[in-house]
């Protein structure tokens, strides 16, 4: 802060994978994980939220994932990102501070620490990998959209409102698409 006093934008991009059901995964990693991918969102905001006050406008962007918008395989991983979501949403409270949040919940995306067409048992969902600069794109028109709410690619917007209307189903689709052990 003292280096910088006004930020005009913050993404909060953190995040580990959970790949392993709640039941079989150790309970310092569920700790971890719920750590640095709900935690570490807010944390980073209140560090952050007299700068980007100081800059105002500015804009916060919360990388979640389609994960915190359905129920997958991987409970804790998703858990913790639906926490980041619902974070998220309620924290739209800062608008009249002159900061806008925005929610990206991008489906597979293809990094070192999620190297998703390897792991995906499903050739169709290995398909829909995307890379993270079709996302840093899409993160930019979000921003210069105001859009406070969007899913990269578009179409993963059709799994959170499955989840809603068919959760039954959803979960049988996951089990059988997800992650190999």
């Amino acid at each position: 802060m003292e280096r910088h006093p006004r930020i005009d934008l913050l993404v909060n991009n953190a995040g580990i994978p959970g790949r392993r059901a709640f039941t079989s995964i150790e309970p310092d990693r569920i700790e971890e994980i719920t750590r640095v991918n709900y935690l570490g969102s807010i944390w980073c905001l209140r560090a952050f939220l007299p700068a980007l006050e100081a800059a105002s406008p500015s804009d916060v962007v919360n990388i979640v994932s389609v994960a915190g918008t359905i129920a997958t395989g991987s409970g804790p991983y998703s858990a913790s990102k639906h926490a980041q979501l619902a974070f998220s949403r309620i924290v739209t409270t800062v608008r009249p501070r002159g900061i806008s949040v925005h929610t990206v919940n991008p489906g597979f995306v293809e990094t070192e620490g999620f190297p998703q067409a390897t792991v995906l048992r499903s050739v169709l969902l290995r398909r829909a990998v995307v890379g993270p600069d079709h996302v840093a794109r899409h993160v930019l028109k979000t921003i210069d959209r105001d859009r406070r709410e969007t899913f990269v690619p578009r179409w993963y917007r059709v799994a959170a409102i499955a989840q809603v209307l068919a959760p039954g189903l959803v979960a049988r689709f996951s089990g059988w698409s997800g992650y190999r052990r």
